[in-house]
């Protein structure tokens, strides 16, 4: 129990250091709003490009998808992201703010949290199941969370935006770029394979120099990100936010992983490999709101001030709700 609650402890707090640094340097005055917004804007438009980029470039094949367990999972996001697009008609009254709470319920902290979780909890065949889970969901993540920030904005006019202009946002948004040109480079390397053998040319084995620079770029993002965060938050706006704040991290960090997990365990006997995929799942479903989440409002408009609030608390409450989530799998022997 106690090495269990020390994991998810260890996970989310060199988060929540970055955060409160970056915090503290605002308050210092040693970084300031024009300095966070740039770092928003390279982060938004580099690091983040690079790292999913690099996230799905190093998925090896997709010559073993377990196409049970992927259908499972695109189906419960988009699911879960239409129920709670009905539901925020009633909880939700700020436009600005019924995209910030939509996008949370499929922007999870896969790439930060969720790849070492499930690493650490089913080691290397957790970790394959995993690299396969990210090329289709990460994609589709970032495509609901520019519909949920879009759907709701106006014009000059006071018109809402149009399918055109959401589907403009979409294709140019810089994350979904990124994950799209690395699913490109995993196909074509796969024709260029030749059957049983090496592929003849990898930008890792024949360009280095070139996988080196855009790893090290990946790893800027998360980093600069948080502090970012830090930088804009504001214990002020706690109190008139409560009510959202509970809102959006309820749906992260309890309704979602609840529904999802539940139904995993039940359908175990029907899809095929799901015995084997609970440490991706809970990486999926159960960790924090994603960081990039907050970035993306930022460029994109709407509430940043409640995103970055949920990135925060979700992070913090995350480390219990991870240890009960991690102790009740283990008491039933699904981990």
């Amino acid at each position: 129990m106690t090495d269990t609650f020390l994991f998810a402890a260890n996970a989310i707090l060199p988060i929540v250091f970055l955060i409160m640094l970056g915090y503290f340097l605002k308050r210092i005055k040693f970084i300031d709003i024009h300095f966070i917004n740039i770092l928003n804007k390279y982060v938004f438009r580099v690091g983040l490009p690079a790292l999913l980029f690099f996230n799905v470039y190093n998925i090896e094949n997709f010559s073993q998808i377990n196409w049970g367990v992927i259908l499972f999972s695109v189906s419960a996001m988009l699911i879960l992201f239409t129920i709670c697009y009905f539901t925020i008609f009633f909880t939700v009254k700020d436009p600005n703010q019924k995209g910030v709470i939509l996008q949370v319920v499929v922007r999870s902290n896969f790439a930060l949290i969720g790849i070492p979780l499930a690493q650490s909890l089913g080691g290397l065949e957790a970790l394959a199941v995993v690299a396969l889970l990210s090329a289709f969901t990460i994609p589709l993540a970032n495509v609901l969370s520019v519909v949920a920030l879009t759907m709701y904005q106006v014009n000059e006019f006071g018109q809402k935006i149009s399918v055109k202009k959401m589907i403009r946002n979409i294709l140019t948004n810089p994350l979904i770029i990124g994950v799209t040109l690395g699913l490109f480079v995993v196909f074509l390397r796969g024709l260029i394979t030749p059957s049983g053998g090496e592929p003849l040319f990898t930008i890792k084995n024949d360009l280095f120099f070139a996988y080196d620079s855009i790893r090290l770029l990946a790893i800027t993002a998360s980093p600069m990100a948080l502090i970012a965060l830090g930088g804009q938050f504001e214990l002020s706006v706690v109190k008139p936010l409560i009510k959202k704040i509970i809102l959006g991290v309820s749906w992260r960090i309890l309704i979602v992983p609840g529904v999802v997990l539940t139904f995993a365990y039940l359908l175990e006997d029907k899809i095929v490999g799901m015995e084997y995929s609970y440490p991706a799942l809970i990486a999926l479903f159960a960790s924090p709101i994603a960081v990039s989440s907050a970035i993306m409002v930022h460029e994109m408009g709407g509430d940043e001030k409640l995103a970055g609030q949920l990135v925060v608390w979700s992070s913090v409450f995350s480390i219990f709700t991870l240890f009960a989530v991690i102790v009740i799998f283990r008491t039933m022997g699904a981990l």
